[in-house]
């Protein structure tokens, strides 16, 4: 059944269809140079992406790709591993002989100077051939130890250098975790500093590049019945939520490091709660954006460590069941401790001390191997100050809510109380359904594709900038250095079974109903 069906919705018909909305500009010719392009991140995601732009013409009129790695491998070899990777990302290959002619490959050691000096005389010659007037983003599909030693080597060889006559650009494309924590993202930020500046730098994180989660600021920014109520007045709490029904799969080794919270929260689940909480910039451009973000960053509630338990809540999943599978728990995944404390899951309840927030908390969750892998965002609104249904109905009105799925549904979906038909006065919770995708006929762009045309454009407007950096990772350490040097580390990681809703000293920290039996 549709939710049309459900909520008596129907479009008005000319609502139906619409214009693709086409790219606002071409990008301007470039060679995107991709460390790391013998790894699986290369393979599953970024060729598949950029060719995918290539059939639909999102790529410069003139352009090539340079994959860069340690692996030995020349140019016909390289095309052929990317086709397979192509082909089982579910493209059609009717355009690959046309695109894989401006595909090539460079063998380069990370630690070695001589093999940027090579790089750089490659990259000159490509340059020349396919006229891409010196414009060049390096992308570091890498490990993230690794960043540092890259980032430093390109601005020493030169390769981050440009010519303000010619007006060429050179970009750096850093995918996160930014750091492990404040004193390494500094690091990070002084080896990207030896030849990049900060209008060079593209920190990307995937969920600020996906459609509803940008829908988000358009919703709250070009509607007047919202903006008006988008405060500690009208809002009793909001949920962010992250859950994902996978495991750590491939990931031990890094998510053993990591846990949930440097994972998620430290990037993620930090830019979804600046969409809900930020202030309105003046215009929507890169800079003014992040600067509310920021400004929101800087009005965190620092988390009393004095009374932790009641604004952290950390779990560990166990072995259990999920759509009808049985799965192992987290220390039986391949490459994780036996005894291992590291966190999969985590309740962080947050509050943002300005005039909008005040006394509104923010539970901010996300976590592995629970029931569903939703994305979404539930706005609770409060109760009516005063019920006149009481002496028919008594007290209880349910209050309104608006929720912003981000996947797998991309909706949103607000919910208020309406009458049952018949005789007599009864309530019902009724709905007004939104679908994000429904009447676009055009092609969708995921969010690694709309992540390389941005940099393509210098577009900055969804990356992250140090200065957010810094702050969340000042937000957090505090929280991170007080569980992990604690003597009852082991007490604060809660056991939950794979395919529940999470630990149970969760849901009794969520207000009641804040989370229903169903995405």
């Amino acid at each position: 059944m549709s939710p049309e069906d459900v909520f008596g919705i129907r479009e008005h018909e000319d609502m139906g269809t619409e214009d693709f909305c086409e790219l606002e500009r071409t990008p301007g010719p470039c060679i995107i140079v991709i460390f790391g392009a013998s790894g699986d991140l290369t393979y599953r995601k970024l060729l598949p992406s950029l060719y995918n732009l290539f059939t639909q013409e999102g790529l410069p009129e003139r352009y090539c790709v340079v994959g860069v790695g340690r692996t030995q491998m020349n140019d016909d070899a390289f095309r052929a591993k990317m086709r397979q990777g192509v082909a089982q990302a579910g493209h059609g290959l009717e355009h690959w002989e046309a695109f894989e002619a401006c595909l090539y490959y460079q063998q380069l050691f990370y630690d070695d100077m001589e093999s940027y000096k090579v790089l750089s005389s490659r990259l000159a010659e490509l340059d020349r051939k396919h006229q891409t007037m010196g414009n060049q983003i390096f992308n570091l599909a890498i490990p993230p130890s690794v960043y540092e030693t890259v980032a430093r080597a390109l601005g020493r060889a030169g390769l981050s250098r440009e010519d303000e006559e010619k007006g060429n650009w050179r970009r750096l494309v850093v995918e996160k975790p930014f750091g492990y924590d404040l004193e390494s993202a500094r690091r990070l930020h002084r080896a990207i500093g030896v030849g990049f500046k900060e209008h060079q730098v593209f920190r990307i994180d995937h969920y600020m590049t996906k459609e509803t989660v940008q829908n988000i600021l358009i919703f709250r920014f070009a509607n007047a019945i919202f903006e008006p109520i988008w405060n500690r007045n009208f809002i009793d709490h909001v949920r962010i939520n992250a859950s994902e029904s996978l495991g750590v799969e491939h990931r031990a080794g890094y998510y053993e490091k990591s846990g949930v919270l440097r994972d998620m929260f430290q990037n993620h689940m930090m830019q979804l709660l600046a969409l809900v909480g930020e202030e309105p910039p003046s215009r929507f451009s890169a800079d003014l954006v992040r600067d509310k973000k920021v400004e929101l960053f800087r009005s965190l509630r620092p988390i009393p460590l004095e009374d932790l338990e009641n604004h952290l809540v950390l779990g560990q999943y166990t072995k259990g069941e999920i759509e009808g599978k049985k799965v192992p728990g987290y220390r039986e995944e391949d490459g994780v401790d036996p005894d291992s404390l590291t966190p999969t899951y985590a309740l962080l309840r947050v509050f943002v001390d300005n005039w909008r927030w005040q006394g509104v908390p923010f539970y901010i969750t996300s976590g592995k191997r629970l029931k569903w892998k939703v994305t979404r965002i539930d706005i609770q609104f409060k109760p009516v100050p005063h019920s006149i249904f009481r002496q028919t109905i008594g007290e209880d009105v349910s209050a309104d809510r608006l929720i912003v799925s981000v996947d797998p549904k991309e909706t949103i979906f607000i919910n208020f109380q309406s009458k049952k038909p018949g005789t007599r006065l009864c309530l019902r919770t009724a709905g007004l359904y939104f679908s994000f995708y429904r009447g676009h006929e055009g092609p969708r762009l995921d969010a690694y594709e709309k992540a390389l045309i941005d940099t393509m454009l210098g577009d900055q407007t969804l990356f992250w900038r140090q200065d957010a950096v810094e702050l969340c990772w000042a937000f957090l350490d505090p929280v991170l250095n007080c569980v992990e040097t604690s003597d009852d580390r082991s007490q604060r990681v809660h056991a939950y079974p794979a395919g529940s809703l999470g630990p149970q000293a969760a849901l009794d920290m969520l207000p009641p109903g804040s989370w229903p039996e169903k995405p």
